[in-house]
């Protein structure tokens, strides 16, 4: 970089520097092992964060909000706090959850974002694609040299890398999990450790039987460098791989390289900013007397990812604050600078580390509140995953006389702000203003921000989220069907059944969603039963499982779904058909309490429907009141164009008395609206003789994803 000092790596004389240590968050010892990925992350094993936060060893579900210990070599013995960035789950080859047994799997990968210091992380080492015959070494977590395990690549099959060990030495083993494998050949690491096969046990007695030639002996497995590359480009590698070079033709840098020139003629004034800048993120300074060039600060400012925040701070409480505006400008040329400084993305960790951890957990909430337009948002991601996502997000689309508009990542930290108590929210506060007078934003546009958090904050206040019951039904034989149950406290989906392979006729699967609904505990404060999401595909939409009842011959009542509980139906294999209408379901979602109902009343051609609905954001509710033959491409139009409510009668041909009586009905009030309608409609059928489905997508609550062939989660 030259005049600008970064951290370096001395990894290709000692590569057992490039171990990073992931500690037990109960301090009992060392998880296993990781290495550096780019300037504040780190590459493991998601077996390994697992194990750190004391989970089941394969759990399949991300962590939410736990820190994770890490100890980065060259950056002393202190441990680093970490957080999940991305994660990739352990997973059979059939896609499902791994099975006790298996000795082999796929996925298996956590990126963690790693509060270190402002001058990032030891440079990430090479990286270079794995392949037969190379010779590798390996490290215990602990990352002492003498752990060292010399390691050959047998193989390479089906995504797996397969290694042998050598006699003498080391053997990897417990805590080798996520550590780097280093080919000295092409001094890069070529593949992570996984797992190893141990010596084969007595099934009787649980001892190691005594050793024959016919053993397998010291074979390991890996994840070879371009199955980890994949894997991870499914997931976004925005802000976790090092910033490559900019092409010395890039506009950005030209004209950055212009504006610094012109800004800071003066050797001295050149000289002073940059020690300056340096000091702010983190990084050595050159000569004393001799200032960086135009062309080696312009550089700096589009390799680092912080700093050309920084520099506009700088400028901005310059003599001449427009300059700060003309750096911005020309940044924005370039994907590499982030939006926050050194400075500002760590006062805002440590905000987020002291907010209650029920705020923190409504943060996706609040942000497709704060931005009802955006697409992406979220998609069951981590915490950090979404600040990534927030920070690189543009302004929102109101400004005026050339006025910068409110960046997405400050209009959601008002909306978390509308959420904390006051003590909080005024922090937040504090905070989000000194980022805006760094940007130049006016102020009349914060204060107008903060005005829409606080009326969202006001109507959802007196809101709590209703604990749930999620049941993916899938249809087996005739007359049964599979199911799939998870519950949701409000800390989102938690599975609670796992057995894909028994089927269940209707009674039998009404007691099986009654024995899981009996075994929560609602809170003391909320009276309300708990909903009941049916997930189902296209063609399942009508399956009447509000109508499943018990019927156990000892009890005194039927425990009929429907009538017991508010259940609706939901199909996520429709609402993500057309991922370009995700963006209009949150908008809608967002309107849910005072949006338009529309009312089909006559046989509608399904092109004639998207015409009309494709752009009336403003229609949250859509009443589909004709008959079953042309009703089911009505409802499915309605629903893959992203209308989060739908109401229709299965069961009548005729004017639907369902879609008159539901009619008074607000629109958040549906749920128990039908619940009670299917009690009436058992009770005084004459009186009440439709037969209600609710289709009900709730933007603000994740379901899992779903295979619907073969039902797989990822929470």
């Amino acid at each position: 970089m030259g005049w600008f000092g970064v951290t370096g790596g001395a990894h290709h004389d000692d590569p057992s520097l490039l171990v990073v240590t992931v500690r037990r968050a109960d301090e009992s010892g060392t998880a296993g092992a990781g290495f550096v990925l780019g300037p504040d992350t780190v590459l493991t094993c998601a077996h390994v964060v697992n194990d750190a936060l004391g989970r089941p060893m394969l759990e399949a579900r991300p962590p939410r909000l736990e820190e994770i210990p890490v100890v980065v070599r060259g950056m002393g013995p202190e441990p680093y706090p970490a957080r999940l960035l991305h994660w990739v789950a352990p997973r059979a080859r059939d896609g499902g959850a791994v099975r006790e047994g298996d000795n082999e799997w796929l996925g298996d990968l956590a990126v963690l974002r790693v509060d270190g210091p402002a001058g990032g992380l030891p440079a990430a080492p090479d990286r270079a694609d794995m392949s037969a015959d190379q010779v590798v070494s390996a490290w215990h977590g602990g990352g002492a040299p003498s752990t060292l395990a010399r390691l050959t690549v047998a193989s390479l099959h089906h995504s797996l890398g397969y290694l042998d060990g050598e006699a003498t030495g080391m053997a990897v083993g417990p805590g080798y999990s996520g550590g780097p494998l280093w080919c000295r050949r092409e001094r890069a690491v070529v593949g992570l450790v996984v797992a190893h096969f141990m010596p084969p046990l007595d099934a009787a007695t649980g001892s190691p039987l005594p050793h024959s030639p016919q053993h397998l002996i010291r074979r390991s497995w890996a994840i070879p460098w371009q199955r980890v590359r994949s894997e991870l480009d499914a997931v976004g590698l925005r802000g976790v791989l090092p910033p490559r070079l900019p092409d010395p033709e890039d506009p950005a840098l030209l004209l950055l390289t212009e504006a610094v020139g012109d800004m800071l003629y003066s050797p001295s004034e050149r000289s002073d900013c940059a020690k300056r800048l340096a000091q702010a993120c983190g990084v050595g300074c050159g000569s004393d007397v001799v200032p960086p060039t135009p062309e080696e600060f312009a550089l700096f400012l589009l390799t680092h990812p912080r700093a050309l925040a920084a520099f506009s701070g700088i400028m901005r409480r310059s003599s001449d604050p427009a300059r700060a505006d003309r750096v911005l400008a020309a940044g924005s040329l370039s994907e590499t600078p982030r939006m926050l400084s050194p400075q500002e993305y760590a006062g805002l960790l440590r905000h987020l580390r002291t907010t209650d951890r029920d705020v923190l957990a409504r943060i996706p909430e609040a942000a497709r509140a704060a931005l009802p337009h955006v697409a992406a948002l979220p998609g069951g991601e981590s915490l950090d995953a979404l600040l990534n996502r927030l920070e690189a997000l543009p302004g929102d689309g109101r400004s005026t006389n050339g006025e910068r508009r409110v960046p997405a990542l400050l209009r959601v930290l008002e909306y978390v702000g509308a959420l904390s108590p006051p003590a909080k929210r005024a922090e937040l506060r504090m905070w989000a203003d000194g980022v805006a007078q760094r940007l130049g934003i006016a102020r009349p546009a914060m204060s107008e921000r903060r005005s829409d958090a606080q009326a969202w904050g006001r109507s959802v206040r007196d809101r709590s989220g209703r604990m749930r019951v999620l049941v993916q039904v899938t249809r087996a034989e005739q007359g049964r069907h599979r199911l799939r149950i998870w519950c949701d406290e409000g800390a989102g989906p938690r599975q609670v059944s796992t057995d894909s392979l028994v089927s269940y006729a209707a009674t039998d699967g009404a007691r099986e969603v009654l024995r899981v609904l009996d075994s929560l505990t609602p809170p003391a404060d909320d009276e309300r039963p708990p909903l009941v999401e049916v997930l189902v595909d296209r063609a399942s939409l009508n399956l009447p499982v509000d109508e499943w009842a018990a019927h156990d011959p000892g009890e005194i009542v039927p425990g009929v779904l429907g009538v017991e509980f508010p259940l609706v139906v939901h199909c996520p294999e429709l609402l993500r058909r057309h991922g370009r209408f995700m963006a209009h379901w949150r908008s809608r979602w967002s309107r849910l309490d005072s949006g338009k109902t529309l009312v089909v009343s006559e046989s509608m051609d399904p092109d004639a429907l998207y015409f009309k609905l494709v752009n009336q954001l403003d229609t949250v509710r859509v009443s589909v009141d004709v008959p079953p033959g042309p009703r089911d491409g009505i409802v499915q139009t309605c629903l893959a164009l992203g209308i989060p409510v739908v109401v229709w009668d299965r069961g009548r041909d005729g004017a639907s008395h369902l879609v008159q009586h539901m009619a008074d009905v607000a629109t958040r009030e549906l749920p128990d609206g039908v619940r009670d309608y299917r009690a009436n409609a058992k009770a005084s059928p004459p009186e009440f003789p439709g037969r209600p489905v609710l289709a009900w997508a709730d933007a603000d609550r994740t379901v899992p994803r779903l295979h619907l062939t073969e039902p797989q989660e990822s929470a």
